[in-house]
């Protein structure tokens, strides 16, 4: 506990006076709340389209058998392809986090979806201690984009799990983001449940439109890319992942931008030499994306 952390718990950030009652028993939740636990398991989640939000298909129910068979975690960390920054990286911590729809052209039902899951300042904290490389800044106004309730809702759905995200400085390349991500690690053995939301072949461009969201179909380039980075993560080969760029056309196809792929990274570096790795949902859909993920296991 960092005398940072105390003062936000006890609101004495520009007063010496003695913490009340009240603020001491925030400081003990607090302590109970992330005390030690056996590390948690790590995901990265190919979220894909909106819609999967509020469909029933084999991706989704993917993510409920998931929630059903997890540990509830004391909080959750989400790293999403949906919140870049360029001015460094940011925590949300409001208590109430909004339930944000970044996105258009979708039915209205998708519009009407609330995640209304709580924050966690706690776990905010946490995180601004944790990395040392760069400051982390709190953020009061962003909430949950669909990179992060879209998955959510179906791993957790009654949303009484706390949500935190963090931002992807989109200013900083693919090392900086692998060894930001590595310093969160310890917060693996204090019960919180790191996710990270994108897809490593993201390709809206190229999207074969005629093709159902939901069906098997991918591009040569995409299935080769895809193929490329299951064998770097099976061989433990991370260099090549980092250096993204120097690996030619299909990778140069299936990351036009790295905003979905910068995520697969975070949860990458998290990997230790006692985690298994086990995919799912490892499937190419409409052409140029694919809704490979992975989850990391930590075992004795």
């Amino acid at each position: 506990m960092t005398r940072r952390d105390f003062l936000k718990l006890t609101g004495m950030a520009s007063s010496g006076s003695i913490a009340g009652a009240g603020s001491l028993s925030a400081l003990a939740r607090m302590a109970t709340a992330f005390k030690t636990t056996a590390p948690l398991p790590v995901f990265f989640f190919g979220h894909g389209s909106p819609m999967n939000a509020i469909e029933l298909n084999e991706f989704s129910l993917t993510w409920r058998t998931i929630g059903a068979n997890l540990p509830v975690p004391n909080a959750i960390l989400c790293i999403s392809a949906h919140w870049l920054t360029t001015k460094g990286t940011f925590v949300t911590a409001a208590d109430h986090p909004q339930t944000i729809h970044d996105f258009g052209g979708f039915p209205p039902e998708l519009f009407q979806v609330q995640y209304p899951a709580p924050g966690s300042r706690a776990l905010a904290g946490l995180v601004v201690d944790s990395i040392g490389q760069t400051h982390v800044h709190e953020d009061m106004e962003w909430g949950l984009d669909h990179g992060t309730w879209s998955v959510l809702r179906h791993v957790f759905p009654q949303a009484n799990v706390p949500v935190v995200q963090m931002s992807i400085d989109y200013s900083r390349p693919a090392a900086y983001h692998y060894a930001l991500a590595r310093e969160l690690s310890a917060l693996r053995r204090k019960g919180v449940l790191i996710i990270a939301s994108g897809n490593m072949v993201h390709n809206l461009r190229m999207v074969a439109w005629d093709k159902p969201a939901d069906s098997a179909f991918g591009f040569d380039w995409a299935i080769e890319a895809n193929e490329k980075m299951k064998k770097h993560l099976s061989s433990n080969e991370y260099q090549p992942l980092i250096d993204w760029q120097q690996q030619g056309t299909a990778f140069q196809l299936a990351i036009p931008t790295p905003d979905h792929y910068y995520p697969m990274l975070y949860a990458l570096a998290l990997r230790t030499d006692k985690d298994t790795l086990t995919y799912f949902n490892d499937k190419a859909v409409m052409g140029s994306l694919t809704m490979t993920s992975f989850r990391l296991d930590h075992t004795l």
